[in-house]
């Protein structure tokens, strides 16, 4: 008799597997949408692309990584929201919810365990979790993993999970941490861009990083008159695009909005953007995403202007070094040539090494001269290089 169990159980066991196997065959031949309605287990999901006319996207080319949540999962929301979001009119906030479940490429569960986060084509980011044999998304479990598409990967996941509907400024406001900062935006006529659509990413001071600035600088900053300095300011601390903490440290230097770069880096194994640390990364908003400092940067009074403003820079201050040197004011003409060339170092960014260290050379080499002769055609003969050598910038 336990003979016979066995065997049935080992013959269930085989049926089991046989049935797995032809079911990830009959997968592999059919795109994410077929795949997934065959299933009979997402017809809530099923339901929910066809509303957001996402079909047809998800029957694309790809490859795809979908986590699905199965109509269990989908029964676990409150009460009528299934039915509100399939509404025409909430369609959007539809397309949010079911692209935030889909991930640019293919990627199998041996991947999805390596990660902390994926990036969305709703644009945020999942979090991503293993403890033991459990690996979580957001706040759902996995449940099933590889089912291979024709387009792509599945994973199936217990809940449906949510990307955040709050823009950067009610995120901010939520975290109560960054009141100055709300109202130095509000002052600076910035908190409209912070609220649109981005996407946006703020390095964003706490008020204890602006209380660390010297006393009344906040104060002043805020008064009418200097709208303009505490807009530049405020648009130092934003970056366009969404931009996570891996690629901003990969990347080491980013474009403002006020026009200057940021450098990001770690130093004695604290990242850092200029010279203040990051606090906390990565804080999704539905139009871009936070990283908290711990200090106000300030940008660069210097202006930065390109190669062939350069040029034209330095081709004035010849000519008018060169009248000053004709006229027998070799030291006037010295000083404009060192000057000048202060400038172009600290305005330009892409400037091939070898100028900037002949320019270099050129400062150090007349700081030890004592004739203002010797100094001038120092630096006039660099100056030259440069110009000659911008051109092809």
């Amino acid at each position: 008799m336990k003979h016979l169990v066995k065997q049935a159980s080992a013959w269930a066991a085989l049926v089991a597997v046989l049935f797995i196997a032809t079911f990830t065959q009959a997968a592999e031949k059919k795109d994410i949408v077929d795949t997934a309605v065959g299933a009979g287990s997402f017809k809530t999901l099923a339901a929910a692309l066809g509303a957001a006319d996402l079909v047809n996207a998800l029957k694309g080319e790809g490859p795809f990584t979908v986590f699905a949540p199965t109509d269990a999962a989908f029964k676990k929301l409150p009460a009528g929201t299934v039915e509100m979001l399939l509404k025409p009119e909430n369609k959007d906030k539809l397309i949010a919810v079911l692209t935030y479940h889909v991930v640019p490429g293919k990627v199998a569960a041996k991947d999805v365990v390596k990660l902390k986060g994926a990036k969305t084509l709703n644009g945020q980011r999942v979090d991503i979790m293993t403890k033991g044999d459990k690996v979580k998304v957001d706040g759902a479990t996995v449940e099933t993993v590889d089912i291979n598409c024709s387009n792509g990967i599945i994973h199936v996941i217990d809940s449906v999970i949510l990307p955040t509907d709050k823009n950067i400024v009610v995120t901010a406001a939520e975290a109560g941490k960054f009141k100055t900062l709300i109202a130095a935006a509000k002052a600076a006529g910035l908190a409209e861009v912070l609220s649109g659509k981005g996407p946006l990413t703020v390095f964003a001071p706490t008020d204890e990083a602006f209380a660390k600035l010297p006393e009344g600088t906040v104060a002043s900053l805020l008064k009418p008159e200097n709208k303009q300095k505490l807009a530049d300011i405020l648009k130092y601390h934003v970056v366009p695009g969404r931009v996570y903490s891996e690629d901003a440290l990969a990347a080491k230097k980013a474009k403002t909005l006020q026009g200057n770069n940021i450098n990001i880096g770690v130093a004695d194994g604290t990242a850092k953007v200029n010279n203040a640390k990051l606090l906390a990364t990565d804080i999704d908003a539905s139009n871009g995403v936070i990283h908290v400092i711990d200090s106000v940067i300030m940008p660069s009074d210097a202006k930065k202007f390109s190669a062939t403003e350069a040029r034209e820079k330095i081709k004035h201050a010849v000519a008018q070094g060169a009248r000053l040197y004709n006229s027998g004011h070799h030291d006037a003409s010295a000083k404009l040539y060192k000057k000048t060339m202060h400038e172009v170092l600290k305005g330009v960014d892409q400037m091939p090494e070898e100028i900037r260290t002949r320019m270099k050379h050129a400062l150090s080499n007349s700081s030890q001269m004592h004739c203002p002769t010797q100094q001038a055609w120092t630096l006039r003969h660099a100056l030259d290089h440069a110009y000659t050598r911008m051109s092809a910038l």
